[in-house]
């Protein structure tokens, strides 16, 4: 047969009416699929809320503080949600922080030692713990509920054990007159000043946290991971994601940023009452959950559990600024964890829909 006969060879179709890659997706239609998009507009509900009833709402240094209340919570939101987008729990972040506390005053006090001493053997338990969780939830495949709640007690005991031990008291002797104490003050509980508005370092601590983990989640391999972690592990597993590598780092994760507001907290301070932290566990998942991750995993971002920690730091003193009776906060976070979750599995049921 000769080349002139020889059939004429099509290419392959593509960018057909079928083809996925260039479907046009409207901007509404993108908005719907954020997993922030609800606690986003919550977030300018409660905003404008508060404007309208609290005149002192609006001042530059009630909105510093509103940011610093977000932020002592949005630093642990950040890890929390990545957890939970990962499929799993901490129940003893609250008191990690206090536990980060405790060891690096105890510490640094009782060996007369520098007190970035204590602070470097702080981090060191700490990330021991986020290891401990992370493995022994690997290893034993039990729901990390309980092994947290495990550690969450053995934590609670240790804390106030040790430091009655040590001290002979419920709280730390002070270490503001030790070496090191200043520089390390600077580094995790100082202020800047910025129009005559202070602005606590813990906020930059927050902005630069959410900023790493959204680029983990949206630019890098292990974002990937955890979301195929949370989505179904065992798929993942077969795929090549390492899957308990993965949830370590998760939970060391979790650790690290409980190890940054214990030492905000210590040097904020100067001693440490080793019965704080137990139920601020709630509040990271909480905030996470309105943020928009799911409690099943797989689904969530970083930017959201800050917008969620951000509701609750305006909610807290907003309701200060309204002279509101305080107790009502807690209701108030029960409701918005109802409605978030509610707003939450609506909008990706209607993505879904849509996709």
């Amino acid at each position: 047969m000769s080349a002139a006969d020889a059939p004429t060879r099509q290419p392959a179709p593509t960018g057909g009416p079928g083809d996925e890659r260039l479907v046009h997706r409207s901007l509404a239609r993108r908005l719907m699929s954020r997993p922030e998009l609800g606690s986003v507009v919550g977030a300018i509900a409660v905003f404008l809320f508060f404007s309208l009833i609290a005149e002192p709402f609006l001042r530059p240094a009630s909105l510093s503080t509103v940011l610093y209340a977000s932020s002592t919570i949005g630093i642990m939101a950040v890890p929390v949600a990545l957890l939970m987008i990962g499929g799993e729990f901490d129940l003893s972040a609250g008191v990690m922080v206090v536990s980060s506390a405790l060891v690096s005053s105890m510490f640094s006090y009782q060996m007369t030692a520098n007190t970035w001493v204590g602070v470097g053997v702080s981090l060191l338990v700490t990330l021991a713990i986020g290891v401990f969780n992370g493995v022994l939830l690997t290893r034993t495949k039990l729901p990390s509920f309980v092994i947290t709640l495990g550690t969450f007690f053995m934590l609670t005991g240790l804390n106030l054990g040790f430091t009655k031990l040590i001290s002979g008291t419920v709280s730390t002797k002070s270490i503001a007159d030790m070496e090191g104490f200043d520089s390390a003050r600077a580094l995790f509980a100082s202020h800047l000043t910025l129009g005559g508005v202070d602005i606590q370092i813990t906020i930059l601590w927050w902005l630069a946290l959410v900023a790493v983990a959204t680029w983990v989640l949206l630019r890098t391999r292990a974002g990937n991971w955890i979301f195929a972690v949370g989505g179904n592990a065992d798929a993942a597993r077969a795929v090549g994601v390492p899957v308990t590598r993965t949830k370590i780092g998760l939970y060391m994760g979790v650790a690290f940023c409980a190890w940054i507001s214990g030492q905000h907290l210590l040097f904020s301070f100067d001693a440490i009452q080793s019965g704080d932290g137990v139920g601020n566990e709630f509040l990271y998942i909480i905030a996470a959950a309105v943020g928009g991750c799911l409690m099943t995993g797989g689904f969530g971002s970083a930017i959201g559990a800050a917008v969620g920690a951000l509701i609750f730091g305006m909610a807290s003193k907003g309701i200060v600024y309204a002279q509101w009776n305080p107790d009502w906060y807690k209701f108030f976070l029960g409701v918005m964890l109802l409605l978030a979750t509610l707003l939450n599995a609506w909008v990706r049921k209607r993505a879904e829909d849509k996709s």
